[in-house]
């Protein structure tokens, strides 16, 4: 439910911020037209008491003395309409009708003034225009018009344009909204896809298909988490097999010494003896468990150690320890000493030596020797050897040479012999021959 609020909140963003940003710009807009409007019909009020104030002047006539006398002979009503005409000391010559004594003062005080425009409330203009005679002020025509068709006009415009602004925003926000939905619905898809296949095939992937660019940057993305994941999985998987074949070995003598003891009663030299083989396969468990967990929390490097070579090598030809049916035997310089701990080392190299005797005729040797400040150690059997491809694909997890060989190995032993000398920073190669042979090189103590 979180994660579906989330991206919820995500579009609910972007729609927002997108409606918000149009919101303001038509808000701008709508408030810009209306005061253009208002300017637009004020001008027009004063044209028009304009006009008709200086059609009245037309019809004034100014004696020497300073009478005023109005020419009606045009017969004009239409001028008389809230029209007010005064002589030059301010007695009114001619008032409007329906004119109140308030509305004469205010006009002769307007004429006083020169040419002024004046507004009584919000529902009349009052406008003034003097008529001079060499240069003086003889007289005065103030007109007025009512401002409610004016006002009207401009009241309408606002609630059309209200209306149309919220229409207009609602509009954006759905397209908007709808857009988003669309555009996220891919990414949406993508991330379930990759949810499904994390958890049913993590082998599936995007690929590089057409779609737009933040898309597959998305399926890359993504595609790389799944590698890392299906990597994550197989290690898990790998390790499990791998630790799954050491202890198969040490649990294997365990059980049979167990069901010995139930079998038949023993003496107490046997009984030693058998409690001996069960202490060394339960410690050589530890050893493995131990080695296998500290080469998992280090996938990239083993912890560096210092053994001597010998105390790995007499280990893994210990026929006691080590259930050889041929005998191994050990060449080379007893004090020479590699950069791996003993345990590492024994379990790395112990694939090696179990597939040498397995495939031995008569004998297995142990070569060991410095070269190029390295240890190169050398596993040499006298058994049927390897061919160039079962060289090359020896060390390969799950590999068998001859899976009907009757052996029941899983092929993962030397699988794990170099994921462990690779992690000491040594190398391990096959050599193909007529006869079995593996070099380790691994780092001087």
């Amino acid at each position: 439910m979180r994660a579906r609020a989330a991206r919820t909140s995500l579009r609910s963003r972007l729609s927002w911020s997108a409606t918000v940003v149009v919101a303001l710009w038509v808000l701008l807009l709508a408030v810009g037209a209306n005061e253009l409007l208002a300017r637009v019909l004020a001008g027009q009020a004063d044209d028009v008491l304009q006009a008709r104030a200086e059609a009245v002047a037309q019809t004034v006539d100014v004696a020497a003395d300073g009478t005023v006398t109005v020419l009606d002979g045009r017969d004009d009503q239409a001028l008389d309409v809230g029209t007010w005409i005064i002589d030059g000391a301010g007695r009114i010559v001619e008032t409007p009708s329906g004119s109140t004594a308030a509305l004469d003062r205010q006009a002769v005080d307007l004429a006083a003034q020169g040419a002024r425009t004046v507004d009584l409330g919000d529902d009349l203009r009052l406008r003034a225009l003097p008529i001079t005679d060499g240069g003086q002020q003889v007289a005065a025509v103030v007109t007025s018009t009512s401002l409610s068709p004016y006002r009207q006009v401009e009241r309408t415009a606002l609630l059309g344009s209200v209306g149309v602004a919220l229409l207009l925003v609602v509009v954006v926000h759905l397209v908007l909204r709808a857009n988003v939905t669309r555009a996220l619905r891919p990414v949406q898809d993508m991330t379930t896809q990759a949810g499904r296949w994390s958890a049913d095939d993590t082998d599936l992937r995007f690929g590089d298909g057409p779609r737009p660019a933040e898309l597959a940057e998305l399926a890359g993305t993504l595609d790389q988490l799944l590698d890392r994941q299906a990597a994550v999985l197989r290690h898990e998987q790998r390790f499990t097999e791998e630790l799954s074949h050491e202890l198969r070995t040490p649990l294997a003598r365990v059980q049979a010494e167990i069901d010995l003891l139930r079998a038949q009663p023993r003496d107490a030299r046997a009984l030693a003896d058998a409690h001996a083989a069960i202490d060394r396969s339960t410690r050589a468990m530890a050893s493995i468990l131990e080695t296998m967990l500290s080469a998992a929390r280090s996938a990239e490097a083993v912890t560096p150690g210092r053994t001597r070579l010998v105390d790995a090598l007499v280990v893994l030809a210990d026929p006691d320890a080590q259930d050889v049916r041929v005998p191994v035997t050990i060449v080379g310089d007893p004090d020479l000493v590699v950069g791996v701990d003993v345990d590492v080392l024994v379990r790395a190299l112990s694939p090696v030596v179990d597939n040498a005797v397995r495939f031995a005729t008569s004998h297995v040797r142990i070569q060991a020797g410095a070269s190029s400040g390295h240890l190169v150690v050398t596993v040499l059997d006298d058994g049927p050897g390897m061919t160039e491809q079962s060289a090359d694909r020896a060390f390969d997890p799950g590999y068998r040479g001859d899976p009907d060989d009757g052996h029941t190995g899983a092929g993962l032993g030397l699988a794990l012999t170099r994921r462990l000398v690779l992690a000491a920073g040594g190398a391990v190669t096959a050599v193909a021959g007529d006869h079995g042979r593996i070099e380790i090189v691994l780092p001087r103590g």
